[in-house]
């Protein structure tokens, strides 16, 4: 390989060659979920995916108008103890101006190793510009950010992610609903696409008994390994229902399949993603790291949720066509319930998301092909607005503003195709504006009226005094169709 390194006329590197190598040979061997990573690939792969912890200043960051500018603060950061706060535009990083440099830039110059500093410099609206010298550290997602009583006696716990402290922050977030007065509850892994099995267990575990297993994993050249409930419950009686989606994934499909199996929570939603493999990621000279598939996991009744999956032409992952799911295998809860396998966990009360009108579906569709655009859009006009928003913030007011921003970035939309889908307007940017000026919990609740599948937990859980009592409830509701979104 070195030899070909200097023969070669404008070759590359020694070193890109072997990476070059090492990507195709990854190729060829069919596994459409391994991956090499570099070291910066590895560091951002923990930070962004597995949204573990980082070391760093504590903010969330996002480009307006070309200015790195913080859209979230995490409490107990060095940020949060100096009171930046969402919408500060960062100008300066270590002396040097960022304005205008691609955001991963004015990341990596933020990230750095415990200990060591940072200066940033600040400019706030209507203040006069300020600067700060940080000391890095730790900083810890939350993979918990908000936790809320839906109404009395019903809290609700949204799981994004699956990430080194997921447990810890789901049996808080459950015990500190409890003290308010909660005796049944919402998991929401809608979205959640998965991340670290032993997360998964220990969340599992929260609403299981000791010693109640969780799923069994079988390996290519090691042990097979069955991992079962091992710590104290939480909340090993209260009536249950997690909510799922197309984009619930693997871990998140080992909580719900093994609550399910065990008749411990009532599934509501669509049907999950279907990721039944375990991947593993191991360590290689110089920081490098690759990520294999090394095993197949099944739920406690025996059913896997896999939904077979390849690389097509284009480096893209594609479903591999299955039969329906009246002809997937019929498996057992605990009780006897019917559980499927064979592509991801089906809900027991199927509700589909709720759908756009007419004229929202029209507007989406014109928006949908300059999504970036009104994303920065949408962006700008959260900070412009939300530094001043009330809390009954509404946007029909500021609807034709947007569509001139719009047009000023190049979104040439017809008038009266975007004031017909004005609803569409006003939930795109209401979201966005109670999100950046009062944090996810607002956006959240404001949301609550029009969300069916939450709404249907809610109707499940309303004077359910026991798993049984919600098991029998949504045994008889109406289902949509089951879908795979």
């Amino acid at each position: 390989m070195s030899h070909l390194a200097t023969v070669g006329l404008d070759s590359l590197n020694e070193a890109e060659l072997y990476e070059k190598a090492a990507r195709g040979l990854l190729v060829q061997i069919g596994d459409p979920y391994a991956d090499l990573f570099s070291p910066e690939e590895l560091a951002e792969f923990s930070r962004m995916a597995l949204r573990n912890s980082y070391t760093g200043v504590g903010m969330q960051i996002t480009l307006v108008r070309d200015t790195a500018t913080v859209t979230r603060v995490f409490g107990g950061s060095p940020a949060a103890m100096v009171a930046v706060r969402a919408g500060d535009r960062i100008v300066r990083v270590g002396g040097e101006p960022v304005t205008g440099i691609p955001l991963d830039q004015v990341t990596n110059r933020l990230l750095g190793t415990p200990g060591t500093t940072v200066e940033v410099e600040y400019v706030r609206h209507g203040a006069a510009p300020f600067t700060h010298r940080f000391v890095r550290e730790r900083i810890r997602y939350p993979s918990v950010s908000y936790a809320v009583m839906l109404e009395p006696g019903i809290g609700y716990v949204p799981l994004e992610s699956f990430n080194d402290t997921s447990g810890d922050d789901v049996r808080r977030a459950v015990s500190a609903l409890r003290k308010s007065g909660a005796t049944s509850f919402v998991l929401d892994l809608r979205g959640n696409t998965g991340g670290s099995l032993d997360q998964a267990v220990r969340i599992s575990s929260l609403f299981l008994r000791p010693g109640q297993q969780v799923l069994r994993a079988d390996f290519r050249g090691a042990p097979d390994e069955t991992y079962v409930a091992r710590e104290e419950p939480v909340a090993p009686d209260a009536p249950l229902v997690v909510l799922t989606d197309g984009q619930s994934a693997s871990a998140s499909e080992i909580v719900a399949g093994a609550l399910q199996d065990h008749d411990r929570a009532v599934i509501i939603g669509t049907t999950s993603f279907g990721k039944g493999l375990v991947q593993d990621i191991f360590q290689l000279e110089g920081g490098w790291a690759l990520k294999l598939t090394t095993g197949r996991w099944y739920t406690p009744s025996g059913r896997t949720i896999q939904r077979e999956r390849r690389i097509n032409e284009q480096g893209r992952l594609v479903e591999v066509p299955q039969d329906s799911v009246t002809e997937r295998p019929v498996f057992r809860s605990d009780a006897g319930r019917p559980v499927y396998g064979g592509g991801g966990i089906t809900p027991d009360v199927a509700v589909n998301p709720d759908s756009l009108a007419g004229a929202e579906r029209d507007l989406m569709r014109l928006l949908a092909p300059r999504g970036a655009l009104v994303n920065e859009v949408l962006q700008e006009m959260a900070v412009d607005l939300g530094l001043n928003a009330a809390p009954d913030f509404r946007a029909a007011p500021v609807r034709e503003e947007l569509l001139r921003r719009l047009e000023r970035k190049g979104v040439q939309l017809d008038p009266a195709a975007y004031r017909a889908g004005g609803t569409l307007v006003d939930r795109l940017l209401e979201d966005r504006v109670l999100e950046f000026a009062y944090g996810d919990s607002a956006a959240f609740r404001r949301a609550i009226p029009r969300d069916k599948q939450l709404q249907s937990a809610v109707e499940v859980l309303r004077g359910a005094r026991t798993q049984n009592d919600a098991l029998a409830r949504a045994a008889a509701r109406p289902s949509a169709p089951r879908t795979r979104s």
